[in-house]
């Protein structure tokens, strides 16, 4: 008898056990997402089984004190990229991979930069904007680098004179000066070229000495 009563008594217990794990189910998959019951501060209810209770109408999960995975980052859209980091967007940049530093074109080709070239080895002669030997050789040398560079490079020649004759006299002459330099270039097939004269108002030298003349007869060739 005394048996029969035990198992008369655990039925119940069964019953609730399995009624329990049958709610429990439900809650775990209602709408696809775990619901767990909390206390007045918010924190999972822990069963004895060291467990989080659910609830159908409890906190949503994933909780990770309950042994959710932590739900991933939306993905940041980077937006536009330039990986070589020379300023130009990678959808635009013809030329990708620009070594650090480097100064680029509009298409992120580099280009021969800030290089002023200042003809005075084989300076004009007096009164003249004929291009020397040594003149031509720069010339030619610079030409060179432009080809073997990858930008569009400008460049711009700037003619210079000395101190001798009226100034209106030396800008003119500078010009002439600058314009020689330019037609060799572009006789090389180098293009995007601007030229100005400064005339007598920039010496780099004494224009008190023969020698310093000499050396203010020049032509400043800047690249950009």
């Amino acid at each position: 008898m005394m048996q029969k009563k035990m198992i008369a008594m655990l039925a119940p217990v069964g019953l609730i056990v399995g009624m329990t794990m049958a709610t429990q189910a439900v809650a775990m998959s209602h709408g696809g997402v775990k619901k767990y019951t909390s206390d007045s501060a918010k924190s999972m209810v822990i069963n004895s089984a060291g467990e989080c209770w659910m609830s159908s109408d409890g906190t949503p999960g994933p909780q990770q004190s309950c042994g959710d995975a932590a739900p991933m980052a939306p993905m940041k859209d980077a937006g536009p990229m330039d990986s070589d980091g020379d300023g130009v967007l990678d959808a635009k940049d013809r030329c990708p991979g620009t070594r650090a530093g480097a100064t680029v074109d509009m298409s992120g080709c580099e280009v021969v930069e800030n290089l002023t070239i200042n003809l005075v080895e084989d300076e004009f002669d007096f009164d003249s904007a004929v291009l020397k030997p040594g003149m031509q050789q720069a010339l030619s040398d610079l030409a060179d680098r432009i080809k073997a560079s990858k930008g569009q490079e400008q460049l711009t020649i700037t003619g210079h004179t000395d101190s001798i004759g009226s100034a209106s006299y030396n800008m003119g002459l500078s010009e002439r000066r600058a314009e020689a330099a330019a037609a060799y270039l572009e006789s090389m097939g180098i293009s995007g070229i601007s030229t100005n004269g400064m005339g007598e108002s920039s010496p780099v030298a004494d224009n008190g000495t023969r020698e310093g003349r000499a050396k203010n007869r020049r032509v400043e060739i800047t690249t950009h």
